[in-house]
């Protein structure tokens, strides 16, 4: 079975509209649509308050272990859900978070907002020019 991932799901996100406060936000929708779904076993989906990226669409992101994390954006709290646990679930599969680029759901390649290594990566040594 793969290591464990996490999905975290911005439930603050407008999706760059105008929302009364007491509304219920695209992001916490996008979070309630997931949760209606089956989830790839060891996936776990968390609610988060907000990951800056507030007029990009609902944003999501993927860690664990230690495979890189990615931020997407730009997600649809309607038409993207599936997409999103299909992607999970390939970033699960990987060792180190890096599905390769053939095998990406088309929004992941167009729409990654952030890609930041694991801890446990060594960091590059600097070099003068």
């Amino acid at each position: 079975m793969p290591e464990a991932a996490e999905l975290l799901v911005c439930v603050k996100c407008r999706r760059g509209q105008e929302i009364p406060e007491d509304d219920r936000r695209p992001g916490q929708v996008l979070y309630e649509a997931l949760m209606d779904r089956e989830a790839p076993e060891g996936l776990r989906i968390t609610p988060v308050e907000c990951l800056q990226n507030c007029d990009h669409g609902c944003t999501v992101a993927l860690r664990g272990g230690d495979r890189w994390t990615y931020v997407f954006g730009n997600l649809h709290e309607v038409s993207h859900p599936d997409m999103l646990l299909d992607g999970a679930m390939r970033y699960q599969a990987t060792t180190d978070g890096l599905i390769p680029w053939r095998e990406r759901p088309e929004h992941f390649k167009r729409n990654c907002v952030a890609r930041i290594p694991p801890l446990t990566t060594d960091p590059v040594e600097e070099t003068t020019e």
